[in-house]
């Protein structure tokens, strides 16, 4: 669905964000994309979007070039960007503009989410707080039932109850003919809603793992000795450690923000482990 293909990218010749950088995205999946703030995901999703030309390489979208944004590729992808601006007109008045360029746009659906979310389609837009006004574009992106579905940031500016709800409806959308692309540097707030984890750092991708392999290679918990032979990596928390351990048979869920900090302060250690 998403190929890069040797892609390099900088926004002045001379500072290059990317050299030769090469992913694919798959149908039915959701990905994570997990990075420090700086290490390019914005940037990165630009290109998948085809809002950024790559200085070198290819970005392929449904085995077309994103740069050339035709009408039939744009129509099946829908990005909710970290940072936007809502026109002031009622959320009504925006569907009825905006969905007849997305085909696959169901009605129902939308009312759905906004029930979900209560937000009053009456009202309008620049009258919602920032987390209704994200919570609304959410609603919308879903509804179109695109192929490609980017979000930046989503869960920024919502509130506990919001997050828990987006991760319910993000998990009832997704279908073997969607793929989402979710870009967030709170890695706690996708829970166990994705399928493969993305770590960019620096421009470059230091981690690339299906939730299946991670769980198979790895068992997340507290541990009193970090002399064990099993230990991965470990980090103080309050009362002991947490910390990363070779599986021996037993399950655990993926610690995300743990998985992170050990990828991002041990990257060869972790990803040698997948090589074994």
């Amino acid at each position: 669905m998403v190929k890069l293909e040797n892609l390099t990218f900088g926004y002045t010749k001379k500072a290059v964000l990317f050299n030769d950088l090469s992913m694919s995205l798959e149908a039915g999946r959701i990905y994570g994309l997990f990075g420090m703030n700086g290490a390019g995901k914005t940037t990165l999703l630009k290109q998948i979007a085809g809002l950024l030309f790559p200085l070198k390489g290819k970005c392929l979208i449904f085995n077309e070039h994103s740069c050339d944004r035709k009408p039939s590729a744009l129509s099946d992808i829908f990005l909710i960007p970290e940072e936007f601006v809502l026109p002031n007109i009622s959320s009504k008045a925006f569907i009825k503009i905006n969905s007849p360029f997305f085909p696959k746009f169901e009605s129902i659906q939308m009312n759905n989410y906004l029930e979900e979310f209560q937000i009053d389609d009456e009202k309008k837009l620049t009258t919602l707080s920032y987390g209704q006004k994200k919570k609304f574009l959410i609603a919308f992106g879903l509804a179109t039932n695109a192929r490609l579905l980017i979000m930046d940031e989503p869960t920024n500016g919502l509130d506990i109850p919001s997050k828990s709800q987006f991760r319910k409806i993000i998990a009832s959308s997704a279908t073997e003919e969607r793929c989402i692309l979710i870009s967030t540097h709170q890695v706690r707030d996708l829970g166990n809603i994705i399928d493969q984890v993305t770590i960019l750092d620096k421009g470059k991708i230091i981690f690339n793992q299906n939730l299946e392999s991670i769980s198979q290679k790895f068992v997340f918990g507290r541990i009193k000795d970090e002399s064990d032979d099993n230990v991965i990596y470990s980090e103080d928390i309050m009362g002991g450690k947490a910390a990363i351990c070779l599986n021996n048979g037993k399950d655990s869920e993926v610690d995300l923000e743990l998985l992170f900090n050990a990828v991002i302060n041990s990257t060869e250690k972790i990803n040698n482990e997948f090589k074994k």
